[in-house]
């Protein structure tokens, strides 16, 4: 019998039993769908957050706190300091240009209108490190910080957020009830992804200190910092800025070379590669559990053509009778079951991919659906029916044909 005689017998079969061919499809569809979904939510994630990282200077090296130990000793919290920014810039050779910076979150407020959002006090040369441009305005100067001068550069959604679509230079918000004069508007880089710089708030890193952050911002009488930015003059002295400004660190806070770091140094490339390994996990994650909704269809598969051997005892026992080989019968079973996963694949790579287009156009992360996903989706359903479809076939194709002619 041909492959085009046993699809249509297996279509025929399927047809003649539509409710529970479609409960068992509905298993196939929904497994795939998450496999489709979760994947091309799972690449999305992790083509945003590499695109963010690389859109922040191929030759950035990033500075933060992070928690001291001393062996036998409670973990202590170790600030990092406006004067180790001040040693890093005098003493570590081939940077190209710095910047300190100092966060906090905080409540913005124009007119009836209010959300928190992330203060960041800059200087000038933090649009030059981190890459940021203007859209509207103008950026934070020299003589905004040496003058104290209460004024704002705000992130694209912080503005359409605060003044729905008005133009906000030169209009006045509120940050903890201190009024800052809006000078620029930064251009959008994308809700989704990795520090996008969308809902800051930038305001002169002096002025910050001064009327803003408070004792949050001060340790022992000294400014503190959140972290520090520092553009290498080139790619090949990333790691030298890397090692040197650890030397410094440990100078500033009087630490041997066995002594833990109590900060974080680390270039662009390092949190590439670390931020890569998490999402890579977090996908690989993601496919696991959509594989398990899979791997319930495929039983589903199983169980429900066995009950169709069952019920078709006599038929297989009328087709050998006339000469019908165990290998016809056993192809015939098989034929059923992939094509039940075939076409619940094809409907769940609809669903699933439904799922990613809504889930971007919402503006929740920009899903990335790949032909390898897609491939992979569609190949795991018809070998799902494969091999959840050979004990049954196998059982059909072994059945004695006077046993089964008997069968009531």
């Amino acid at each position: 019998m041909s492959i085009l005689n046993n699809i249509r017998i297996a279509l025929r079969a399927l047809k003649a039993n539509k409710l529970r061919s479609s409960l068992t499809v509905l298993g196939i569809v929904i497994g795939v769908a998450a496999v489709v979904a979760l994947l091309s939510i799972g690449k999305g994630a992790t083509s945003g957050i590499t695109s963010q990282v690389q859109g922040m200077g191929t030759n950035l090296v990033v500075i933060s706190s992070s928690r001291f130990f001393r062996p036998g000793a409670e973990a202590t919290s170790v600030s990092l300091l406006y004067s180790d920014y001040q040693a890093i810039v005098s003493e570590v050779k081939n940077i190209a240009s710095s910047t300190p910076y100092f966060e906090s979150n905080e409540t913005v407020a124009a007119s009836t209108r209010s959300s928190n959002y992330t203060i960041i006090g800059v200087t000038p040369s933090y649009e030059k490190v981190t890459l940021q441009t203007i859209d509207l305005g103008r950026f934070i100067t020299s003589e905004d910080g040496l003058t104290l001068k209460r004024v704002a550069v705000i992130g694209s959604t912080v503005s359409s957020d605060l003044f729905q679509g008005l133009n906000p230079i030169g209009r006045t918000i509120k940050i903890n009830n201190v009024d800052f004069e809006i000078v620029g508007v930064l251009t959008s880089k994308g809700t989704s992804g990795f520090m996008s710089g969308d809902s800051d708030v930038l305001i002169p890193l002096e002025t910050g200190y001064s009327k803003i952050f408070g004792a949050r911002a001060r340790s022992n009488g000294k400014n503190v910092l959140s972290g520090i930015s520092i553009s290498a003059a080139d790619a090949n002295s990333v790691n030298s800025v890397v090692s040197e400004s650890e030397t410094v660190l440990r100078s500033q806070h009087n630490l041997g070379l066995k002594d833990t770091l109590p900060f974080s140094v680390s270039s662009q490339a390092q949190m590439l590669s670390s931020l890569s390994s998490i999402t890579a996990t977090m996908t690989a994650l993601l496919g696991a559990i959509a594989g398990i909704s899979l791997l319930v269809g495929g039983i589903g598969i199983m169980n429900i053509t066995l009950v169709s051997v069952t019920e078709r005892t006599r038929e297989i026992g009328l087709r050998k009778a006339v000469g019908a080989p165990r290998k016809a019968i056993l192809f015939q079973f098989l034929v059923e079951t992939v094509t039940l996963s075939l076409i619940g694949g094809v409907l769940g790579i609809a669903f699933g991919s439904a799922i990613a287009g809504v889930v971007s156009f919402l503006g929740l992360i920009t899903a990335v659906i790949t032909w390898d996903v897609l491939i992979l989706a569609f190949t795991f359903s018809a070998l799902i029916g494969l091999f959840f479809g050979i004990y049954p076939a196998w059982q059909a194709s072994k059945l004695s044909p006077i046993e089964a002619l008997r069968y009531e």
